[in-house]
């Protein structure tokens, strides 16, 4: 199904529990023009689009783009890149607005697990006590890629591992 800007913005917005209002508010615009890209009577000002973005936790490619993106992919082994060149990439986003972003190269993160090294920008985050990367190597191992895990806590910090 195609989904225009519009929708796509409607759409994120709906499922962050927010009203056109708070958009609004949060990018300073008024909610009559939420509601006009929303409808596609207008888009939004090119300027916005980052900050849009990062409300959404989204890439600015994700909101122009017409297809779901697919989150998890299981490649055939002949598609598969070199995981010496593959990355794990883990967002954290808590409530208080703090960002971490932790870029890893998969090897490195093989030979930490391997020699019991702990990640404390991970694991100090309640969401992430309980990951596995025992069980995330396994699946890079397999060929799977995208984005693994997203978890929200109770207190509404939000964490994702990707694999690309």
């Amino acid at each position: 199904m195609d989904m225009t800007l519009g929708k796509k913005i409607a759409e994120l917005r709906r499922n962050k529990g927010m009203t056109q209002d708070g958009l609004a508010e949060m990018l300073g615009v008024s909610s009559q023009a939420v509601s006009k890209w929303e409808n596609d009577i207008s888009c939004p000002d090119i300027m916005l689009l980052p900050h849009i973005s990062d409300i959404f936790q989204v890439t600015i490619d994700e909101l122009f783009s017409k297809e779901p993106k697919n989150l998890v992919t299981v490649l055939p082994e002949s598609e598969r890149s070199n995981i010496e060149q593959m990355m794990l990439r883990i967002n954290v986003n808590s409530v208080k607005g703090d960002r971490v972003r932790v870029n890893l190269p998969i090897a490195l993160v093989k030979i930490a697990y391997d020699i019991g090294m702990q990640f404390p920008e991970v694991s100090a985050n309640k969401a992430m006590q309980n990951l596995d990367f025992e069980k995330i190597i396994a699946l890079i191992d397999r060929g799977v890629i995208g984005k693994l895990v997203e978890v929200e806590s109770s207190d509404g910090d939000v964490v994702e591992v990707t694999v690309e």
